[in-house]
């Protein structure tokens, strides 16, 4: 990494509805240039599904009253709720020079890093993006590049309900088990999920942790 690139800025966006949040990220996206300074975005969702860019809808089994969205990342169709952390790095992966599969592994490589500071042994699959303990889902990864940068991101179970995991076929397979930290150790806490995700994160990018600046001002985003 170049001694004269900057490290990003942290955004703790609390609690926000995932559609604003996705345009958010495709307005930063797009109006980014190389000069723009990364950002690593945390948020927690109200109940969604959403659909990757050739998810199949077979893959929703029974939605019921949860909303459905089709998105632009890769993927199948994936869940989020409350008690999900979830993490958005807005990175120049050119300016990383970082492929997309490294920025894959870095984000699942944290939580697994995460995991192992908590006692917990998990796992990746290169078939499957995600982080896993014992075959059950903890984390999933889907991203979009776009001009050379990411969007999307990642999905930590915390303590999120796992009753409508079992409404879909989870990142497109049918049966697979989901887990989340709260029935695996004592972190069961979203924001304290993200403080403990946050160096491990900032390590796998190659950032060093003391150049991030964090701002909780659940306001930013509108006028990146």
């Amino acid at each position: 990494m170049s001694p004269l690139y900057q490290a990003p800025l942290i955004r703790r966006l609390g609690f926000q509805a995932y559609e604003p949040i996705w345009r958010d990220m495709q307005r930063f996206t797009d109006q980014r240039d190389a000069g723009t300074r990364d950002e690593i975005w945390f948020v927690e969702h109200p109940q969604i599904f959403t659909l990757g860019m050739n998810g199949r809808r077979e893959h929703l089994i029974a939605p019921g009253d949860i909303p459905v969205l089709q998105v632009d990342r890769g993927g199948q169709v994936t869940y989020h709720g409350p008690g999900q952390l979830v993490v958005y790095p807005l990175i120049d992966i050119r300016r990383l020079r970082l492929g997309v599969r490294q920025l894959v592994m870095a984000l699942e490589k944290a939580v697994i890093n995460l995991a192992a500071e908590f006692g917990i042994n998990a796992n990746c699959r290169r078939d499957a993006p995600g982080v896993y303990v014992n075959g059950a889902k903890l984390a999933s990864v889907g991203l979009r590049i776009r001009r050379g940068a990411s969007y999307h991101g990642m999905a930590l179970n915390v303590s999120v309900d796992l009753e409508p995991f079992g409404r879909i076929d989870v990142c497109g397979y049918r049966g697979l088990s989901v887990t989340r930290l709260a029935d695996l150790c004592s972190l069961a806490d979203v924001a304290e999920a993200a403080e403990a995700l946050t160096p491990h994160l900032l390590w796998q990018l190659k950032f060093a942790p003391h150049q991030s600046a964090i701002s909780t001002d659940s306001h930013a985003v509108s006028s990146v």
